[in-house]
């Protein structure tokens, strides 16, 4: 009887553990479906888009989409270069970056490790209001408001800009730089040299402040709709972006190590410079890339206040004059070559979609490519 009590336990743990077993290749398999989703959707528009895209580079080819600057899709006969709409497109998203990258990881720094709990609890929400505003609104405003201010007040205003931006970062590196200055001298000499160095460097930024803000404030706008204005304002739409993720990073970090670099009679700005950053570098990194695909994939701004023409400013890195990006041309021409599918003036704004993809699929690989290698130098 207590054989049989036995066998019948053994079978029913054996059963038991098959149940077990099953149900959780069911659970792995329910959840790997469920994260393929998201790969089969990318492959999903990747082919899509190919597929209408393809076409055009079979009868026009690849060198008069990369290398041309005739845009004329109505024309008879058709233009279909592309090559202004890339710098276009390039053109702003580098104005976008040099606006909200240091504005954006300054932000960052200073709410992690410089402002006081209670104060970057307050900042911090004011700066995440920035992203849940429409994109349409900051259009808007781009074309109603600041079209006009530039092309009126433009120099003026840039001046302005320069100094309310200017002075909060010439502080932060002058406190940065000061501190490092200070502790390679004897340690009787360290505070008189740091604040030596902060006096030197604070008039040293001054100047050059005021120089800069100088010959910016006899600057003339013709145009107010024009590759500035577009870049000021995606960068700020770009800025919670990366305060956020670089913010976050950079509080991942965490205090044991801030703590050892302490210990070891580091001062604050050695550690952040030397251990919190290194450390959060693959964070802030992907705030960067995130932000910079922000730029690239805006739409409303680009189409509302860059000016839409299809040219190469001259010189070449001239923000004052208009241009056309990428994603404006694919929503401004769509509505007039849909009663045309399967023409090359359907077929090109596929081709310019799938030439973003690209982009933003590179991107993403690079970035993950230099966040992994950050990892294996610190592992």
């Amino acid at each position: 009887m207590a054989e049989r009590k036995t066998t019948e336990d053994l079978l029913l743990s054996r059963g038991a553990s098959r149940a077990r077993r099953f149900g959780s290749l069911a659970g792995e398999g329910t959840l790997l479906l469920i994260t393929s989703l998201s790969v089969f959707a990318v492959l999903f528009i990747f082919y899509f888009i190919a597929k209408d895209a393809l076409p055009f580079f079979q009868l026009q080819g690849f060198r008069e989409f990369f290398t041309s600057t005739r845009w004329y899709p109505s024309g008879d006969p058709a233009s279909f270069g592309t090559a202004a709409i890339f710098v276009g497109t390039g053109l702003v998203t580098l104005g976008a970056v040099l606006v909200a990258v240091p504005l954006g990881i300054t932000a960052a720094i200073c709410m992690s490790d410089i402002l006081r709990f209670e104060v970057r609890q307050m900042v911090k929400p004011v700066i995440e209001v920035l992203a849940a505003i429409p994109s349409v609104a900051y259009g808007f405003f781009a074309l109603v408001i600041f079209a006009p201010l530039l092309q009126e007040r433009g120099g003026n205003l840039l001046s302005t800009a320069l100094w309310v931006t200017g002075i909060p970062v010439a502080a932060l590196g002058t406190w940065i730089i000061g501190s490092l200055i200070s502790i390679r001298v004897p340690e009787r000499h360290r505070r008189w040299t740091k604040i030596g160095s902060w006096v030197v460097l604070g008039l040293v930024s001054l100047a050059i402040l005021s120089m800069i803000g100088g010959w910016l404030s006899g600057l003339v706008i013709e145009s107010g709709t024009n590759a500035l204005n577009v870049s000021i304002i995606l960068g700020i739409m770009a800025v919670p972006t990366v305060v956020s993720v670089s913010e976050d990073a950079l509080q991942a970090v965490g205090r044991d190590l801030r703590e050892g670099s302490y210990a070891l009679g580091s001062t604050r700005a050695e550690t952040l410079l030397k251990v919190v950053m290194p450390a959060a570098a693959s964070g802030i990194v992907a705030a960067v890339i995130l932000g910079v695909m922000r730029a690239v994939g805006e739409t409303m701004v680009v189409w509302m206040a860059s000016g839409n023409a299809a040219q190469i400013p001259e010189p070449f890195f001239n923000f004052l004059e208009p241009v056309r990006t990428l994603t404006a041309t694919i929503a401004g021409d769509m509505g007039e070559a849909d009663h045309v599918t399967g023409s090359a003036r359907y077929s090109v704004l596929f081709a310019m979609a799938l030439s973003l993809l690209a982009i933003s699929f590179i991107s993403n690989l690079v970035s993950e490519r230099f966040s992994a290698r950050i990892r294996r130098q610190r592992g």
